[in-house]
């Protein structure tokens, strides 16, 4: 803990110096900031080929370039190394092969979840207008902006769909990517979300990354819904109607976040503060890439 303390401490004295960069040098030790960057990203161990996951509910297929992270360790990645409220949701995570936690090699990874929220009955899918229900979801996005700006958060723009809502009608998944803008910053955030239909819930996989990696994860979408189902017994197939629930909503409302928003505006900033703290791993990133940069000119 004091480790990753110290290195996003040495992160935020970087931007406090940001517009001296002999200062930054006084204070940073580059050499050190390698050493604590390697220290964390060495310190997980993770899984290939099939993880169970959830006591037998699903099981994860990992796909080959790829590798997994199981609960409790995901749960150090979101709180302890990207500062995200502690959470006992996280399934687990799904990251490139070449990518870590720390550092440049970050594109993007893939934090799985499950919703027990009820059967999902997907009859309105044809039926959906996504240019209309992008335009209801912006007016809710917007309408919670006052309350998280009162609570000390940025407000939250829905700048429109990063990637259009697919529903696979016979494999029981669902797709989307919104592309968000968190106050003044000047790198917009990808959230797109893979939505996995179940007896009585969903798979949440929800790709964390900001919009460079949407070339990237668009590439790599059906590896990644490919890798995910429901074990025998919690498969959509499943649902019996005179044992399990139903949702209260459908795949529009599953989109829109309809449960979310009805849970309060809170609720909002919870769901979207692992966006903002990848957005300051990237940032950390840049910078240290900017000092090595420099460094490596000097010595050529």
């Amino acid at each position: 803990m004091k480790k990753i303390t110290m290195l996003f401490f040495l992160f935020i004295l970087g931007i406090s110096f940001a517009q001296n960069e002999d200062s930054i040098e006084e204070f940073i030790d580059i050499e050190a900031i390698n050493m604590q960057i390697d220290s964390i990203n060495n310190s997980f161990t993770y899984q290939y080929n099939q993880i169970d996951i959830n006591d037998g509910l699903a099981t994860v297929h990992i796909p080959e370039g790829y590798k997994f992270l199981d609960a409790e360790q995901s749960k150090r990645v979101l709180s302890d190394v990207w500062g995200n409220p502690p959470s006992d949701d996280t399934l687990g995570m799904i990251f490139p092969e070449e990518a870590h936690p720390v550092g440049d090699s970050m594109i993007y990874a893939v934090e799985i979840t499950y919703s027990d929220e009820g059967h999902i009955e997907d009859e309105d899918a044809k039926d959906i207008d996504y240019d209309d229900l992008l335009e209801e979801m912006q007016d809710d996005t917007n309408s919670y902006n006052d309350e998280r700006i009162k609570l000390g958060y940025e407000n939250i723009d829905l700048v429109g769909w990063a990637s259009d809502p697919f529903y696979d009608e016979v494999n029981k998944k669902l797709h989307w990517a919104k592309e968000l803008k968190f106050g003044e910053s000047e790198i917009n955030t990808l959230n797109y979300n893979i939505r996995v239909l179940g007896r009585e819930g969903f798979l949440n996989l929800n790709v964390i990354g900001d919009m460079d990696a949407l070339p990237q994860v668009k590439k790599d979408v059906n590896q990644i819904l490919n890798s995910v189902e429901f074990n025998d017994g919690n498969k959509y197939s499943d649902f019996n109607p005179n044992i399990d629930r139903v949702a209260a909503y459908g795949i529009g409302g599953l989109i829109a976040g309809k449960v979310l928003a009805k849970a309060g505006a809170f609720a909002l900033i919870a769901k979207f503060w692992k966006f903002i703290a990848i957005g300051a791993v990237a940032l950390f990133s840049a910078f240290k890439n900017k000092i090595f940069g420099r460094k490596e000119e000097e010595e050529v």
